[in-house]
């Protein structure tokens, strides 16, 4: 087997150097003006976060509501046109932020009516809480009347769920099992502020607490086992929760993506016809013909002899370090190289992220002696050498590392604005532009960076088919097995992934989309020789996270902005 070996220096001898700034510089950086609006900001709303924590609650949602048209009134009163370009930038950034805010109450409102039925008691128990919170204190007797009443309405919806037509769907059903849980936990709070403190209180709740607790849980736990269909020591069941054609139209806004869903899916299937023509073209210099899929299969048998996947990772770390350095493409700090590390992941874990996940610590995804030899093998494989050559750049240097440790450096304020699109297309657009350059040197170098390629087109259209209410998990599953060429359990622990409630709507269509959106960035500016490549990145990387229209605005600057900006960038064309 082929396993990449480069001569591997001390990591930190390579990086010692210079690991000090020019503070002269850092004092000298502009700040936009509003860097403290957004600090403010962001403060202050995570303080209400922690008072009001109680999810899907109507006090929550009134008390942020009021919040966010507050601020959206001060800043409507800040002087636009005589800010600096940056502070434009931040006004908008800003003010599309509060506007989708406003959205999400709206939608967290509407998935709450969903869920009524199922927990009933909600309501009373968000009374209880709230009380709490305002520090009054109820009457002992009768509160503990208010708790068994709880507990008589979670009887009252099993009784309901024996009528068919009151059964909800498993996406609601999942949805008020993990609601539960949470309220839960907020009911066992309640009870602990009181219990053993208040001695009244203790004598006429405990008894009522038991027993409503122990509903909830069993409650919890029919709606998981008995109507989602989760069974012990089995694999959860994919579920996930669409938000549909109006939540995807609120989401694309808030990313500035002038685009419908309708025609990103278009876009993705126009990329991935080109790959697709890649793939065949490659598979026939590897002597396949057309046949793509043996030649990705030939590919994938190429992997690191177990126990060696370590070491095949940190060559290629290695190798992308170098070339982004050689060829002036970037600015690698020497504290950046020195201090990235490198964690195995679970078995468990691999279950869900079957490939490597990076930032300062990449994790790497190998067999572990708790998996079957099948499982282990399907590892192996789908981490295969070439696959993989294509994504340890993406999560370390120049991808997810350098992002990150540039992001952590250059102000903190925008973090709030955070959103795939940046962070996950700047590692995805190295993966375009390393394509571009030749990085791939083989064949089967680039049937692995095909690889990806595929799959981050095939992302966008599973997910946004998948949200739209048109694809099931399943067949999204079957797409990447076909489509891409996926090990069934890599595409299962994909979808899961995507779906499970970790990621946004948006997550996994940002991969190549904030590609895209950068590469016609790119084009603008180094095409037309404004700006060389290594000035190019690193003006990306000093922007920080945002949508990438508004870092197409703070880099070109000629552009007009209004107060009243609307997105209309067609990246795409």
């Amino acid at each position: 087997l082929a396993v990449l070996v480069l001569v591997a220096l001390p990591l930190a001898a390579q990086a010692r150097d210079s690991v000090v700034p020019d503070l002269r510089a850092l004092v000298a950086r502009p700040r936009s003006e509003l860097a403290p609006v957004l600090e403010r900001w962001s403060v202050d709303r995570a303080a209400l976060g922690r008072r009001y924590a109680v999810e899907y609650s109507p006090e929550r949602r009134d008390r942020f509501r009021s919040f966010h048209r507050g601020w959206q009134g001060e800043l409507q009163r800040l002087p636009f046109e005589s800010l600096t370009r940056p502070a434009q930038v931040d006004y908008l950034l800003l003010d599309n932020k509060l506007r989708y805010e406003l959205s999400l109450l709206d939608r967290d409102e509407q998935l709450a009516a969903e869920m009524a039925p199922l927990l009933p008691f909600a309501p009373a128990l968000f009374a209880l809480v709230e009380e709490r919170r305002r520090l009054v204190r109820p009457a002992p007797a009768e509160v503990a009347k208010r708790i068994s009443a709880m507990t008589a309405t979670i009887e009252g919806a099993r009784a309901a769920m024996a009528t068919p037509a009151n059964r909800p769907s498993k996406i609601v059903a999942l949805r008020a099992a993990e609601a539960a849980a949470d309220l839960r936990g907020q009911f066992q709070g309640w009870l602990r502020f009181y219990q053993g403190y208040d001695a009244e209180m203790t004598w006429w709740v405990g008894e009522p607490a038991k027993r409503f607790d122990a509903a909830l849980e069993s409650w919890r736990r029919y709606l998981r086992e008995q109507l989602v269909g989760v069974r012990e020591g089995q694999d959860e069941p994919i579920v996930g929760d669409p938000i549909g054609a109006e939540g995807l139209a609120a989401d694309l806004r808030a990313e500035m993506i002038a685009y419908t869903p309708a025609e990103l899916i278009a876009i993705a299937e126009k990329e991935y016809a080109y790959l697709l023509g890649e793939a065949k073209a490659t598979a026939r210099t590897m002597g396949f013909g057309d046949d793509w899929k043996k030649a990705a299969e030939k590919t994938k048998d190429d992997f690191a002899p177990v126990g060696m996947q370590t070491i095949a990772v940190r060559d290629m770390a290695l190798e992308a370090i170098r070339y982004v350095e050689q060829h002036d493409l970037v600015t690698v700090p020497p504290l950046a190289k020195e201090v990235w590390r490198m964690e195995m992941m679970s078995a468990a874990q691999q279950k869900v992220s079957p490939f490597f996940l990076g930032g300062e610590v990449i994790q790497v995804s190998s067999p572990t002696d708790g998996m079957t030899d099948e499982e282990k093998l399907m590892t192996l494989r789908a981490n295969n050498l070439h696959a993989s050559r294509a994504t340890v750049q993406h999560e370390l240097i120049p991808g997810h590392h350098l992002q990150g440790f540039a992001a952590s450096r250059n102000g903190a304020s925008r973090g709030i604005f955070s959103t795939p699109f940046y962070s996950e297309g700047w590692a995805l657009w190295w993966e375009l532009y390393l394509w571009e350059r030749k990085f791939a040197v083989t064949p089967e170098n680039r049937m692995g960076m095909l690889f990806w390629r595929m799959h981050r087109a095939a992302r966008i259209i599973f997910s946004l088919r998948f949200h739209l209410g048109e694809w099931t998990p399943q067949q999204c599953i079957d797409f990447l097995v076909d489509a891409v060429g996926h090990e069934r359990a890599s595409a299962t622990g994909e979808v899961r992934r995507s779906f499970n409630g970790s990621y946004s709507p948006l997550y996994q269509a940002g991969y190549l989309l904030g590609g895209m959106q950068l590469r016609a960035l790119h084009r603008e500016l180094v095409g037309s020789k404004r700006m060389t490549d290594r000035q190019f990145h690193d003006a990306v990387l000093e922007a920080g996270p945002m949508p990438i229209e508004m870092v197409r605005a703070q880099l070109m600057p000629e552009r007009p902005l209004t107060r009243t900006h609307t997105s209309s960038w067609r990246f795409g064309e």
